[in-house]
Order: structure tokens, then sequence, then C-alpha cells
């Protein structure tokens, strides 16, 4: 071979490698907000206890519709979906005031079901699919439930689909190998309801 031809070839060979070892864009996952770190907002499926002290005629479950409301009795529709347990007590409490002047009817609502929480694991996995879960699920918790990356996958190029209320859909780059060997943690993201992971 000419000399010529073997700086070719290492040419060749260096941009191959290269190409391997090229860094990812920077991505500031810092930004992306911890649903663990506010209140649950609720959503369809979920069930709650509605308590309304002295007044056992108005106690119940109830379970948010597909439309983001509870009905209760004596007051009817109260919007739940997308509001925390706390937004909705005092909806009661303020539709309420209208017929119960009593100031010791303490309206309290608890979650008992947690049915709304869903995201998806798509692409080159064992099981993929739509999961539902009663609490929130961080990236690797949601790869383990589908029996982690495929043979076929490229788990260093795992990226999850978020909709944003301000920015439309978002692309977020994980790189899986890197959060289980420990060496990139902060890319660990809790899942908010309706995130889709996909791995190539």
């Amino acid at each position: 071979m000419t000399r010529r031809a073997c700086l070719f070839a290492a040419l060749l060979t260096a941009a191959a490698a290269g190409g391997c070892t090229t860094p990812r864009p920077f991505y500031d996952y810092a930004k992306e907000p911890d649903p663990r770190k506010g209140d649950y907002l609720l959503g369809p499926a979920d069930v709650v206890h509605v308590s309304v002290w002295k007044n056992a005629d108005l106690t119940v479950d109830a379970t948010v519709r597909p439309d983001g409301s509870i009905t209760l009795p004596l007051l009817g529709d109260i919007p739940a979906g997308g509001r925390t347990c706390e937004q909705v007590r005092d909806a009661i409490t303020q539709k309420l005031s209208a017929f119960i002047k009593d100031e010791t009817a303490t309206v309290t609502v608890t979650v008992t079901t947690v049915a709304s929480y869903r995201f998806i694991v798509s692409g080159n996995v064992e099981h993929g699919g739509a999961f539902v879960s009663t609490h929130y699920v961080t990236v690797s918790e949601a790869m383990a439930l589908a029996g982690g990356p495929n043979k076929f996958a490229s788990p260093e190029q795992t990226v999850i689909i978020r909709e944003d209320a301000q920015r439309g859909t978002k692309r977020i780059p994980i790189d899986y190998p890197a959060i289980l060997g420990g060496t990139h943690p902060e890319q660990d993201l809790a899942l908010f309801s309706g995130d889709l992971i996909y791995v190539p």
C-alpha cells in the first residue's frame, strides 16, 4: 500500500472513530421540573374521597370523569382534573356555602386510587407499551418495567418525548447506560403523566 493510501485509510479510521464518540448536544436537565416536588394533580379515573364533617350524606367516593369533573350529592359537578386535592376542596367548600351555613362543615379531599398516571416506553425494548403506576416513576424504573433495551437497541440515544404547555413537544436526550453506570444520574428524570420514552 502506498503512503498516500495508508494516510487515506488512517483518516477514514479516525473519522469513523470520531463519529462514534461525538458527544451529544448539551441539555440542561436541571431545568426540567420534578413532579415529585409538587402536589399531585388529579386526572381521569383517579378516585377521591370527599368527606364533609357532620354531613354523612355528602361524604362519598368520587371518580374523576374523562371531562375532568366529579359529581357530588347536592352540589353536582365539580372541576377536578388538573387540580390538586386542596383546590378541589376549596371549590367544594365555596359551592357548599350556598347550602350549609354551619362553619363546622369542614371539607377534606384525599386521593384513594391513582389511575391517571400513565407513560409509554416504546422502540427497541423487551416489553414496550403503556404503563400505569400509583407513584411517580423515573427513567430507569420505567425502563425496568419495560424489560430494558433489547439486543437491537441503541440505549445511549434514548429520548423522552414530552408535551410542554408553553413550548409544545420537546425531546429530552437520555444516555441510559450512563444512568446505569452512575456517570449521569441527573438524566434519571421523574416522568410526567403522558411522557413517552423511545429507545431507537
